[in-house]
């Protein structure tokens, strides 16, 4: 009976190494199988989030050389009107300073009170235009104040820079 005990004893432990062997196998597969398909949505995904971000950043980067362009031109645009707005101002001043000398020079009264009166309604509509140009002024400070106090900060550095500039 003995020799029959250790045959049945070996046959269920070879069976039980087969059978766990087995199981050892069927699970390699069935889990390979689930990490190469993890390894494959990974890689899926993470080159979606990188097209996704090319394209974030080449959005930004159109939006960035449009409001760059738009600048150029309305600096240039404002340089051309100052260089104008310079020529008008000589000429008003050449011809204030002209008329300084023919009163001085003994221009008739009626000619010093319609110059009197020309200079007061210039004075008038600068002096409208200076506080017209003030409250622009002011509205922009104002604008840019509140944007520089709603920007976001970063450990105390509006610009978020790590540096401290």
């Amino acid at each position: 009976m003995a020799p029959l005990l250790i045959t049945h004893t070996a046959a269920a432990v070879l069976g039980a190494a087969l059978a766990a062997t087995a199981a050892w196998q069927v699970q390699d597969w069935r889990l390979g199988g689930q990490i190469t398909s993890l390894q494959a949505t990974h890689a899926t995904e993470r080159a979606r989030a990188s097209q996704a971000a090319w394209a974030a950043e080449r959005a930004t980067s159109i939006k960035y050389q449009g409001a760059l362009n738009v600048a150029r031109t309305r600096e240039a645009t404002l340089q051309r009107d100052a260089a104008r707005a310079r020529a008008l101002s000589d000429g008003l001043r050449e011809q204030a300073a002209d008329a300084a000398r023919r009163i001085a020079h003994g221009a008739a009264p009626a000619a010093v009170a319609e110059y009197a009166t020309a200079v007061g309604e210039l004075f008038a509509d600068c002096s409208r235009s200076y506080q017209s140009l003030a409250r622009q002024a002011d509205g922009h400070a104002a604008d840019a104040r509140a944007l520089r106090d709603a920007w976001p900060v970063k450990d105390g550095n509006p610009s978020g820079d790590t540096n401290g500039m």
